[in-house]
């Protein structure tokens, strides 16, 4: 089909609607219940806070991108590719299953019904209300991304502009008649001492550096119909919508984290930015602001749908070719329609330590990525950074995991082992080991160049 694609230069207007559309594609369920919150455990300490969540939740994303440009990948299997094709075909896989069907896709239809529709039914009809709902989701976004040439249009077009205009509204009440001075509102413990840190660490949650790496496939194929099938020109058109997407991303972080913050002047700490976004619209708004809610949260959910059931099935197709992609587009729906119906609370749960183990190695790939014409992509850095980070990354997994598995004798043992390692209380224990192989990865790079200086010899490199 990229066959007949008439080629062409990019307008503003084409330009506006892809970066919409990678907007849309990257805010959903996270995005809007997680910096609320963050404002709420940071309180007075918002604004350091921020600027740790801002480098994981807006920077680490932006970087992914434009490690797909660099390397001119089409996905996540290109970027792992340099450690070779077993390796790059796992870490495909666990990066779709956590932000697709497992945890993240499944997280869109429940916050969607437990921020948006919940508050109209009474508690003993909330499961069944939650099945119905979360089938009839993931029903439309199966229909809504089932032809790729046209999810562009539909997210970037219309999706995102009224998800824009509804969340514009509720800024412009909230902010006219704030519940209370930011910066005098109590913080939790954690954030009077560690507000950075602990912003960083809540980045993770949103899975963003993770989506970045998984929809590039989605937002190259979307590049590509628009004329841009030379790489090179591709990598440029989408590191530049991709910047412009991100910096609108943070403004609107920065907004929710102060929102959230200034909430505590009305409300104390809630379980989840859920609850507090609920409380927040029906304060200023009541019935009329649950329903606007309602639509502004089904519909930033629905369009980050659209786009991890598009890139899993993408990247499936292309690996796993026995079935098309509109197979597999129908397995992921499935069972992120199965999954979702656990709840909320248990979906969280359980992907904090599954992301407390891809994330280190995440960041070591877009970063080894991104410096890779440095070392012309050679195996030998990838491989002694990511041994030395997945090490840590493993022990961050352990202790993320609810009590009966971190409380566990084997979970203590581990604590114990972890301890040792620098950083390790702050949750960033991977970082050191990650710069040390770095360190260790160029001085082999370096020595093999040498040889080959002395012997003609090729160094080992993936392409």
């Amino acid at each position: 089909m990229l066959n007949r694609v008439q080629k062409r230069n990019l307008t503003k207007r084409d330009y506006v609607t892809l970066s919409s559309m990678i907007f849309a594609l990257f805010f959903g369920a996270g995005n809007l219940i997680f910096p609320l919150h963050l404002g709420q455990l940071a309180g007075g300490h918002w604004g350091i806070a921020a600027a740790g969540f801002l480098i994981t939740a807006v920077l680490l994303p932006l970087l992914s991108v434009l490690a797909v440009c660099v390397t001119k990948s089409k996905g996540v299997y290109d970027i792992g590719k340099p450690l070779g094709a077993t390796f790059a075909v796992v870490f495909m896989v666990l990066i779709h299953f956590t932000i697709g069907p497992f945890f993240g896709t499944p997280r869109t239809a429940t916050v969607s019904f437990t921020v948006g529709l919940a508050p109209f039914f009474p508690a003993k009809y909330q499961s069944l209300a939650l099945l119905l709902f979360s089938a009839a989701f993931f029903g439309l976004a199966y229909y809504l991304s089932v032809e790729q040439s046209k999810i562009m249009a539909r997210v970037g077009k219309l999706l995102n502009p009224l998800f824009l205009l509804l969340l514009v509204a509720i800024f412009a009440v909230a902010f006219s008649s704030p519940l209370a001075h930011a910066g005098s509102t109590s913080a939790t413990a954690a954030y009077q001492t560690a507000g950075f840190t602990n912003g960083f660490l809540q980045g993770y949650n949103t899975m963003d550096a993770l989506a970045g790496l998984a929809l590039g496939v989605t937002i190259v194929t979307a590049v590509n119909f628009m004329g841009q099938t030379d790489p090179n020109k591709a990598a440029w058109v989408t590191a530049r919508a991709g910047f412009f997407s991100m910096a609108f991303e943070g403004l609107i972080y920065v907004l929710l984290i102060l929102l959230g913050a200034q909430s505590l002047g009305q409300f104390k700490l809630s379980d989840n930015g859920g609850v507090a976004f609920d409380q927040i619209v029906n304060h200023y708004m009541g019935n009329v602001g649950q329903a606007i809610l309602a639509v502004l949260i089904i519909t930033t959910c629905l369009t980050t749908a659209i786009g991890l059931v598009a890139a899993f099935a993408q990247d499936f197709h292309k690996h796993f070719g026995f079935l098309s992609y509109k197979a597999w587009l129908r397995i992921t729906c499935l069972a992120s329609f199965l999954t979702a119906n656990v709840g909320l609370n248990q979906i969280i749960a359980w992907s904090t330590p599954v992301l407390m183990f891809l994330y280190p190695l995440a960041m070591a790939l877009i970063f080894l990525s991104i410096l890779s014409p440095l070392f012309r992509k050679s195996s030998v850095v990838y491989v002694w950074v990511v041994v030395f980070t997945v090490v840590p990354a493993v022990f961050d997994m352990v202790a993320a995991f609810p009590a009966v598995v971190s409380q566990s004798t084997f979970g203590q043992a581990m604590a114990h082992v972890q301890s040792f390692l620098p950083l390790a209380s702050s949750g960033m224990d991977w970082l050191v080991p990650a710069l040390v192989g770095a360190v260790f990865g160029t001085a082999h790079y370096l020595l093999l160049q040498r040889a080959k200086t002395s012997t003609g010899m090729e160094v080992p490199m993936k392409r």
